[in-house]
């Protein structure tokens, strides 16, 4: 199965709560109207494309449906449609995966259950796929059995991995792994931390530490700061992002879990109101389903060629015509 497939069948719930809801509001519209543009505002509001994203995605498609006046509803989708992919595109953000030559240090990092531990194996797995010499660094040595998971994921990746007992120091463990990949002329030394709220302002300074021992005492050409999100929480991530960044500049954004949830929606929110890179997007378990965040490739997947003759209603919906029937 191709990744583009992967990705449609994991976008399939996010598909059914924004992208199949529209276009069921576009067939069955009488008349386009405040109540129809409406409808559209809150379908968008509640598939979690927030507040902000939708008021503005919806204030785009009046605009263009008063200059192009769409000949029939086809059209009008059509027209919807473009507008809700061009709010996919990043913009004029920087490439996350421009990389330095010599070692560049990615550090996971996130609140706990964001998904960090799995998400650096996976990681692991593509940049060695790419031809990249990885190493892994195990510096959550709080969390029981963190070290230990991490490990497994290193031999499914087939990378080294620098590793402490629990409760060291993970500046220690930062140090040695610099150390170690720098010797070993690695490309990408991607570094494991434990979960923390940015509340914790204790957690919060040691991740700047982190950050000073891999670029200050290590050496390392390129140090990232990547945060990783859980689809499942929606609105809530980008609220994370928001507070991380004031703690500690995230550079790149993994979101995991896009295929339990239908609140992929955050994806747009997250492109229109922040302004930083999603780098990467996982829609499974395996280690192949976590791939680099593409725009057009997304916004294919989610949106691809819709229209009103190829959308199935959601089960939802039968349920609701045969009760009003």
């Amino acid at each position: 199965m191709s990744w583009l497939q992967r990705l449609k069948g994991g976008l399939t719930r996010t598909k059914d709560a924004i992208v199949n809801k529209v276009a069921m509001t576009v067939r069955r519209a009488v008349a386009v109207n405040d109540e129809f543009w409406e409808q559209i505002e809150e379908i968008l509001i509640l598939g979690d494309v927030g507040m902000n994203t939708a008021v503005a995605m919806v204030d785009e498609m009046r605009q263009r449906y008063r200059q192009n006046k769409p000949r029939d509803m086809e059209e009008l989708l059509g027209m919807i449609s473009q507008v809700m992919a061009g709010k996919l595109q990043p913009g004029d953000q920087r490439d996350p995966l421009a990389f330095e030559p010599g070692l560049n240090v990615i550090m996971l990092i996130g609140v706990n259950g964001s998904g960090k531990t799995t998400t650096t194996g996976k990681l692991a797995n593509y940049f060695s796929a790419q031809g990249k010499k990885v190493m892994l660094a195990a510096c959550d040595t709080f969390r029981a059995a963190a070290v230990e998971q991490l490990e497994i994921w290193a031999n499914r990746a087939d990378v080294p991995i620098v590793r402490h007992q629990a409760g060291t120091d993970p500046a220690a463990v930062m140090f040695d792994a610099v150390e170690s990949a720098r010797a070993r002329n690695v490309d990408i030394l991607l570094a494991d931390t434990a979960g923390r709220l940015h509340t914790k302002h204790n957690l919060m300074e040691e991740l700047k530490k982190l950050q000073r021992v891999a670029v200050e005492k290590g050496g390392a050409a390129s140090f990232r700061s990547w945060l990783v999100l859980d689809a499942t929480l929606g609105q809530n991530s980008l609220n994370q992002v928001k507070l991380f960044n004031e703690s500690v500049p995230v550079d790149a954004l993994v979101i995991t879990k896009l295929d339990g949830t239908a609140k992929g929606g955050i994806v747009f929110a997250i492109q229109s109101e922040i302004k930083v890179p999603i780098a990467f997007i996982g829609v499974g378990e395996k280690l192949e389903d976590m791939m680099p965040f593409r725009a057009a490739e997304f916004s294919q997947a989610l949106i691809g060629d819709v229209s009103s003759d190829n959308v199935t209603e959601t089960s939802e919906e039968i349920a609701e015509e045969q009760q009003a029937q």
